[in-house]
Parts: structure tokens; sequence; C-alpha cells
């Protein structure tokens, strides 16, 4: 809005000087201005101080354009008590920076940027108004209960305006967009408020690692149904993979600000299953050995390096999805795309360092080897025990000595 400034400035430099000019914050018409400004405006200017505090509340403001404000500059140097605005942001038709020349050109011109504003018919008519009655006075732009200039008026203008000053491009640039896009013909109400308990967040945090509870307990249920013993390892390797993921987000979260969120605690619900696949390949390698005849210690260490294969495999897929997600997605989805990622490189790292070497230590052991309880020895696949190579065996027919005296027939 265009305003005149009631009062002078309170402290602080100049404002820059127009050869047309409109101005900062409210412009008023005969009758406003002959009006003394209320009490309570009077009082706000001569408590404002300028500082930042008082320039962020000025931005925030909902002032009316018949309203008299006290404001500041956006620089925080200069306040200004300013009448109602006689020409608002809907009445500039468009703005412009340029060299001073003419209407903004670059023919022969001075090498001083300016602002040249144009109106719309109305707006034309309420500035040419507004110049009139302030001749030699400043007039001020105002965005949102800031003030962005203040030039002063130099003569009556019933054209285009034109702003001058110590401007530089970017200065002008700045002001010509405040010119024309700064006020747009919109206004906000509040048709509803509506209260948000904080406990909801808690409550949605609550449900989600209640369903990962849920989903790991089915896991391990599971593990022990089908495999037996061997469900040990699953529930061991788990709560190694759990203390590995809870120390990684604790340390990100320290170092470079990581927040599990609702949708990240989705992503580890889900690398639940991503660690129990790996299980059961390898599990399902060794039950293939044992049903070809072999010991569970023999099918332990013949079935990793096919399982490692299908694991690595699995996992670089899993892990390039995340990746992929969290590169493309924005807000929630990167987090779940983050923590199936950051779940998908510990089971790599479990299954290496802790499954592998585990297994390999509990096939020695009489329970894994041959107990029905195991869930691998032979009679547990299949419903009857392999069949087991037997050695053939031939005669031979030994060679006698011919005793002494006697002929050998033949």
């Amino acid at each position: 809005t265009l305003a005149p400034s009631a009062a002078p400035a309170a402290s602080a430099s100049p404002a820059p000087s127009t050869t047309a000019s409109p101005a900062p914050t409210q412009a008023t018409d005969p009758a406003a201005a002959a009006a003394a400004p209320p009490a309570s405006v009077v009082a706000q200017y001569t408590a404002l101080t300028c500082a930042p505090s008082d320039v962020r509340r000025s931005a925030a403001s909902t002032d009316k354009a018949q309203d008299w404000i006290a404001a500041c500059d956006r620089d925080g140097t200069t306040k200004y008590l300013l009448m109602p605005a006689s020409v608002v942001g809907t009445d500039v038709k468009t703005a412009s920076a340029g060299l001073q020349g003419g209407g903004g050109t670059t023919s022969i011109n001075t090498g001083q940027w300016v602002v040249n504003v144009e109106f719309t018919g109305s707006g034309q008519g309420k500035f040419t108004r507004l110049t009139e009655q302030t001749i030699g006075k400043q007039v001020a732009i105002v965005l949102d209960g800031v003030v962005q200039s203040a030039p002063q008026t130099n003569e009556r203008i019933a054209g285009t305006a034109q702003i001058s000053g110590s401007f530089n491009q970017s200065d002008a640039e700045d002001l010509s967009n405040v010119l024309r896009y700064g006020a747009l013909p919109l206004a906000f109400e509040r048709s509803q408020a509506e209260s948000i308990s904080p406990t909801l967040g808690r409550d949605s945090l609550h449900g989600g690692l209640l369903a990962g509870g849920i989903g790991l307990l089915l896991v391990i249920a599971y593990s022990f149904l089908y495999y037996r013993a061997m469900g040990i390892v699953v529930v061991a390797s788990l709560v190694v993979s759990g203390g590995i993921i809870y120390a990684s987000v604790v340390l990100l979260g320290s170092a470079i600000g990581f927040t599990l969120t609702l949708a990240g605690i989705a992503g580890l619900i889900v690398s639940i299953g991503v660690t129990a696949d790996s299980f059961v390949v390898y599990f399902e390698r060794i039950k293939d050995e044992v049903q070809a005849g072999r010991t569970v210690r023999v099918a332990a260490d013949r079935a990793w390096p096919a399982a490692r294969r299908t694991m690595l495999a699995a996992d670089t897929v899993s892990f390039l999805a995340a990746a992929v997600l969290y590169v493309l997605s924005i807000g929630s989805v990167r987090g779940f795309a983050f923590t199936l990622g950051l779940s998908t490189l510990s089971d790599v790292l479990i299954m290496f360092i802790f499954t592998r070497p585990l297994v390999a230590l509990l096939v020695r052991r009489r329970l894994f080897s041959v107990s029905r309880f195991s869930g691998l020895s032979p009679k547990m696949i299949g419903g009857r025990a392999a069949a087991v190579p037997v050695a053939t065996t031939r005669a031979r027919l030994a060679k006698r000595p011919t005793p002494a005296g006697q002929k050998r027939e033949s």
C-alpha cells in the first residue's frame, strides 16, 4: 500500500528521493489527513524500537488499509507513523526495474537504476491525488506491515511514476517485485481452529511399536514351529540385529539429526520379513543337503556358499529399491526408505558375522545333529530317513597252497 508519512522517521538514514513515486505504507484522503492519529497508535509509535523482534512482529501484521499504523523499515533503522492508505496493491498495474532513461529503457541512460510503476485506470486517479497532497513529503510503500521504501514526492504525477534513489540492480528489482506481486487481492478468514493433543503422536508411535512387536512374535513362533531348535538362531540374530539398528538410529540422531518417524518404524517392521527371508534361504539349503544323505554338520558347510549368493542377491535388490525410493520421494516416505535400507545392510552384516558362525557352532552339538527336535535330521525331512549308501563287498577266492606230494587238478 502507498501512504503518506504523518510523522518524521524516528531514527536512521533518510529515505531515497524520488521523481515520482508510490510510497511506503498508507496513504490518505484529505479528510483522513486532517484527522489526528489515534492515541493508541501514537503510543505504539513512541514505544517502537525497530529491534529485530519488532520487525518480525510487523511482518505478521494484519493491519487494515484504513488504519493508522506505526511501522519500521525492513532494515530496522527508521520508524514511521503512517496515515490510512490511499493506494493499495491492486491499484498497481505493473512495475519494472531499469536504467534511468525513458520508460525504463537502457537508451540514453544515466546508469542509475530506477523503478517504473504503471497504475490501473482507477489506481491512476488515486495516485495522482496522492501526489498532489504529498509534494515535498514522503510516501511509504508497505508490505506485511514493514516499510519497503519511503520515497519523497517531487511533483504531481498524472501518468507513469518513476522511483529513483541510490538503488543497485538488486534493490530496484526487489522493490519492483514488491509493487507488482507483494499485495494480492486475497483475504484469508479463519473458519475453524482445532487443537490436537500432543499425545496423538505418542499414540501413533505406540501403535507402530505394537504392530512391530506382533510381527516379530509371529516370525519367532513360525521359526520354532517349522525349524524347531534352529529357532534359537532366528531369535538370537533378531536380537543382535535390533541392537545394531537401535545403536545406528541413536548415533545418526546425534550426528545428523535423524528422527525416527512413524513411517520409519514401518520400514523397520518390513525389515523383519527381509531378515526372516535370509534364515529361510539358509535353513532350506541345509535341509536339501541333509536330505541328500549328509550329516547336519557337513550340510551346514556345503549349504552356505549357495545360500550366501541368494541372500546377497535378495538384499541387493531390497537396498537398491530403498535407495531409489529415498532419492525420488519426499517427506515421511524418505524415512521409510532410509530405515529399510539401514535394516537391509544390518541383515547382511548379521548373516556374515553372527548367524553363520552361530549355526556352525550349534550343529556340532548332538541336539542339532541327531535329535528329532532340531528340525534338520533326516527323519524329520520327508517323513522318512534318507537313503544311506551301503558299501558292497565282493567275495574274493583265496588261493590255498597245495599240500606236498599232491597234484592240483584243474
